[in-house]
C-alpha cells in the first residue's frame, strides 16, 4: 500500500482542475485494503474519468489497484468471468473480444476501471453494464467484509445502482462477475452501427464501436474531459409527446418500461452551446454532450453548467443532471 500526501488532483482526474488531495491510498490487494485504518470510508476513485475534484480535498481518497481476471466456468453456451475491480474496462472488452466472446463489445472505449462500471451502470449503443452483470463484490468499511451481491440486489437503473444511493459512501467495489456468451447478434440500432447486420462478428461490432466514439469525442489524454457530462433525460409518454410535438426532430429512444430517453446533447446543441463555453471551459465542438477543459477553473465548470441547466430547463422544460461525480 502506498499513502501519498499533497497530491495534485489533476493528475487523478481526466478532466484536470488545479486542485490538491490531503491524502492518497493506493491498495493492490483486498489484504491491504483490510488493513488500511481509516476512520472515516474514503472517496472511492478509480481511472478518474468519471470524477471532478472542484476543490482541494481534506477528506481521504483510494484509489485499488487489484486487477486479475479469471475464467470460472463455461456452461450452456455462457462465460463466467471473476474480474478485479481495478482492471482497465476498455482492454476488458478487447480481451473478451478477442476470446470470441459476446456481450461487453458495444461497451467500447469507455473509459474507467471495472470497478467503476456498476456505479454508474455505463452503458452505449443499446447495452448497459448490468445486461451481462452475474454479481458484484462490496467490501463493506465498517464490517471489513466482503458481500456478494445478485444483479438483482445491485439494484440497476439508467446510470444508477445500490452504489450511488444505500451503499454510498459504505464501501468499495472489489470484483465483478461478468456472464458473457459463446455465441451472439450484433446490436446495430444506433447511429454509426447501420453498415453493421444481425451476424457480423463481435470483433466487427467492437470496432465500429470504437470508431464511431473516436470520431466525436475527444481523447483525454489530448484534452481534458470526462466524456458525455449530463445524463440522457428519461421522459414519460405523455412528456416526450408534448416535446414532440414542438420539436419532432428530437432524438428519442425508447425503454422497456414505456418510457422515452431522449438525447442531452441534441437539447444542448440546439441551445446553443455546442463549441461555446465560459472562460478555459466549453462544449466540446463535435458534440456538445461533452464539456472539455482548456486552463478552465471550478468556478467558471460551476457558471457553464448552471447556463446549460437553465436554458436547456427554459426551452425545452427538461431537466439536465449530471452523470460526472463532482466532488468538494
Amino acid at each position: 500500500m502506498h499513502h501519498l500526501t499533497q497530491v495534485s488532483a489533476a493528475s487523478y482526474s481526466t478532466f484536470a482542475l488545479p486542485a490538491t488531495l490531503a491524502d492518497l491510498y493506493l491498495c493492490s490487494t483486498l489484504s491491504e485494503l483490510q488493513q488500511l485504518a481509516l476512520p472515516v470510508c474514503p472517496y472511492v476513485l478509480g481511472e478518474g474519468s468519471n470524477t471532478i475534484f472542484l476543490a482541494d480535498m481534506q477528506h481521504p481518497v483510494l484509489r485499488y489497484l487489484a486487477a486479475n481476471k479469471q475464467v470460472q466456468q463455461s456452461l450452456d453456451g455462457a462465460v463466467l468471468l471473476h474480474v478485479e475491480a481495478g482492471h482497465n474496462w476498455h482492454q476488458l472488452v478487447q480481451w473478451t473480444v478477442a476470446q470470441g466472446w459476446w456481450g461487453l463489445e458495444n461497451l467500447a472505449l469507455i473509459p474507467g476501471s471495472v470497478g467503476a462500471a456498476p456505479v454508474q451502470n455505463i452503458g452505449a449503443y443499446g447495452v448497459e453494464f448490468a445486461d451481462c452483470c452475474d454479481y458484484v463484490d462490496f467490501f463493506h468499511w465498517q464490517s471489513r467484509t466482503v458481500q456478494r451481491l445478485t444483479s438483482t440486489e445491485c439494484c440497476f437503473g439508467y446510470r444508477d445502482s445500490v452504489f450511488k444511493t444505500q451503499l454510498a459512501g459504505q464501501g468499495i467495489i472489489v470484483a465483478v462477475g461478468l456472464r458473457l456468451r459463446q455465441q451472439g447478434n450484433a446490436i446495430t440500432g444506433y447511429k454509426g452501427l447501420e453498415h453493421l447486420t444481425a451476424q457480423s462478428p463481435v470483433t466487427d461490432v467492437m470496432q465500429a464501436v470504437i470508431d464511431v466514439r473516436q470520431s466525436k469525442l475527444p481523447d483525454p489524454a489530448l484534452i481534458a474531459n470526462c466524456g458525455s457530462f449530463f445524463k440522457n433525460p428519461v421522459l414519460s409518454q405523455q412528456a416526450y409527446s408534448r416535446l414532440q410535438q414542438q420539436y419532432p426532430t428530437v432524438p428519442a429512444y425508447p425503454q422497456t418500461n414505456g418510457q422515452i430517453k431522449i438525447a442531452a446533447g441534441w437539447l444542448i446543441e440546439q441551445a446553443g452551446f455546442k463549441g461555446k463555453g465560459i472562460g478555459g471551459i466549453s462544449c466540446y465542438e463535435k458534440q456538445a454532450l461533452v464539456l472539455v477543459n482548456r486552463g478552465g477553473t471550478a468556478d467558471e465548470l460551476r457558471q457553464l453548467i448552471e447556463a446549460i441547466q437553465r436554458q436547456v430547463q427554459s426551452q425545452f422544460g427538461v431537466t439536465l443532471e449530471p452523470e460526472v461525480r463532482l466532488l468538494g
